[in-house]
C-alpha cells in the first residue's frame, strides 16, 4: 500500500507515523508546500521510525494541479490535514488522479454543492470528517445507538483541552493554526427528528472525567447527517457540544456579545479589519501549545432508548493524552491516526465505496472492530457502558 498525507502541521506527520507504523505499507509520502515545515516534519518522522526508507517527501503548491494529480496517481489513498479553505484543491486534484480522499475535516459550506457533484459524477470516493469530532464521534453513535431497539435521545461531548489549565481562556489550541476555533454563529440541536438552532455556548453542563475533575460542555452543533441514519430518524433530542475546562463558555459568550466573534470587516482607522482577525492576534501567544505543554482528548458520547420494552443507557467513553514517547499531542493522535486507519481500510480494498460519505454510514461492524482494534494498539481505547435508563417524561 501507498498512503499520501497532505499536510506537515500539527496532524499529518501523526497519520504519516501512523501509517508507517503498518508493515503492508511500502511507502508513506508527505506533501506540503512548506519546505521548512516538511523537513522538519520529515526528519522528526526519521527518529521515530525503524525503516525510514519507506518515507518520502514532495514540496509542492496545489495550486499546481497536474503535479498534484501526478504524486496522487502514485498512491492508493490520501489522508488530508489541511485548512479547510485548500482542501478544494486537493479534492479537484483527487479527483482527476482517481485516488480516494479521506480528510480529517470538511471544505468551506460554499464548496459542498461543487465538490459534492464532481465527486459524485467521477465515481471518485471522499470521506469528509474523519477523524475524532467529526468522525469518531458519530461513529461511536451509530455503534451505540444500534444496540437499541429503539433511540430517543443521543448525547456527544467531546473536546481537546490542556492537561492543566493555564492562560486567560484555560485553553490551547490543540488542533493546529493560529485562529481560536470560535464562531459567533447558532449551534443546532436534534428534536423530534429534524433540527432546531439554540444559542452556541448555551446548553453548559458540568461533568466528571475520572483523572481529570469537573469539565464543562456547551452546545456545538449536532451533526445533522446523523439524522439521515434509520436509527435516529425519529431521534426525540439530540445534542453535540464541546469540552473545554469551566469557565470557558461564560468568557467566550461575552466575547460573543462583544462583537469580537465576528467576521465582518470593521474600518479601524481608515484600516478594515475583522474582529475576529484582531482576537486571534491578540490572544495567539496566550493560547499556543508550547513546548512543555500537555493535552487531553475526552469524548463521552450517550444513547438512551428501549431495548426488548424496558429503558436503557449506553455509553462510550474514551480519555487520551499526550504521548510522551513520541511528542504527537492526543489530539493529534485520535484524530490524525483514524484517518491514517480508514485510509488502510480503503487502500487494502476493505472498505469499497464511492461517492461523498461521511465514516459512519462506512465504518460498522467488521470495520468498526477493525477501527477499534488498530487505535487500541496506538493505546486509544474506548469503554463501553450499559445501565438501565429512565424513560423519558417529556
Amino acid at each position: 500500500m501507498n498512503i499520501l498525507v497532505i499536510g506537515s502541521g500539527l496532524m499529518g506527520p501523526a497519520a504519516a507515523y501512523n501509517a508507517l507504523s503498518d508493515p503492508q505499507v511500502s511507502l508513506v509520502t508527505l506533501l506540503d508546500m512548506d519546505e521548512g515545515q516538511l523537513a522538519t516534519a520529515a526528519a522528526r518522522l526519521h527518529q521515530l521510525v525503524t525503516n525510514g526508507k519507506r518515507l518520502e517527501t514532495a514540496a509542492l503548491d496545489l495550486s499546481d494541479q497536474t503535479a498534484v494529480a501526478n504524486i496522487m496517481a502514485r498512491h492508493d489513498a490520501i489522508v488530508a490535514a489541511l485548512p479547510s479553505s485548500a482542501i478544494p484543491m486537493g479534492i479537484r486534484a483527487a479527483v482527476a488522479a482517481r485516488t480516494p480522499w479521506i480528510d480529517l475535516s470538511w471544505p468551506p459550506p460554499s464548496e459542498l454543492p461543487e465538490l459534492e457533484k464532481l465527486v459524485v459524477e467521477n465515481g471518485a470516493l471522499v470521506i469528509p470528517g474523519c477523524g475524532v469530532e467529526p468522525g469518531l464521534t458519530e461513529i461511536m453513535a451509530r455503534y451505540i445507538a444500534e444496540k437499541l431497539d429503539t433511540v430517543d435521545e443521543l448525547h456527544i461531548k467531546c473536546g481537546g483541552i490542556p492537561a492543566q489549565p493555564s492562560g486567560p481562556l484555560s485553553y490551547k489550541i490543540v488542533f493546529g493554526g493560529r485562529r481560536l476555533p470560535l464562531r459567533e454563529a447558532d449551534a443546532r440541536i436534534a428534536e423530534n427528528g429534524g433540527l432546531r438552532t439554540v444559542p452556541r455556548y448555551s446548553g453548559v453542563e458540568t461533568f466528571t472525567v475520572e483523572g481529570v475533575g469537573e469539565v464543562e460542555a456547551w452546545h456545538e452543533g449536532f451533526m445533522p447527517w446523523l439524522l439521515e441514519l434509520d436509527v435516529l430518524k425519529d431521534l426525540k433530542l439530540g445534542t453535540q457540544k464541546t469540552v473545554r475546562w469551566p469557565g470557558y463558555a461564560s468568557k467566550v459568550s461575552l466575547l460573543k456579545e462583544m462583537g469580537l466573534l465576528s467576521l465582518e470587516p470593521l474600518s479601524v482607522d481608515g484600516v478594515q479589519v475583522a474582529p475576529k482577525a484582531v482576537l486571534d492576534a491578540v490572544m495567539y501567544p496566550h493560547v499556543q501549545m508550547a513546548s512543555e505543554d500537555r493535552d487531553i482528548t475526552i469524548l463521552r458520547v450517550e444513547a438512551h432508548g428501549c431495548k426488548k420494552g424496558r429503558p436503557r443507557r449506553y455509553r462510550v467513553d474514551m480519555l487520551d493524552r499526550y504521548d510522551e514517547e513520541t511528542g504527537f499531542t492526543s489530539m493529534a493522535r485520535v484524530t490524525a491516526f483514524t484517518g491514517a486507519i480508514v485510509a488502510r481500510m480503503v487502500a487494502r480494498g476493505d472498505l469499497r465505496a464511492t461517492g461523498w460519505v461521511t465514516p459512519e454510514k462506512l465504518i460498522t461492524d467488521g470495520l468498526f472492530q477493525q477501527l477499534v482494534a488498530a487505535l487500541a494498539e496506538a493505546g486509544i481505547t474506548f469503554t463501553l457502558t450499559k445501565e438501565k435508563s429512565k424513560p423519558l417524561t417529556g
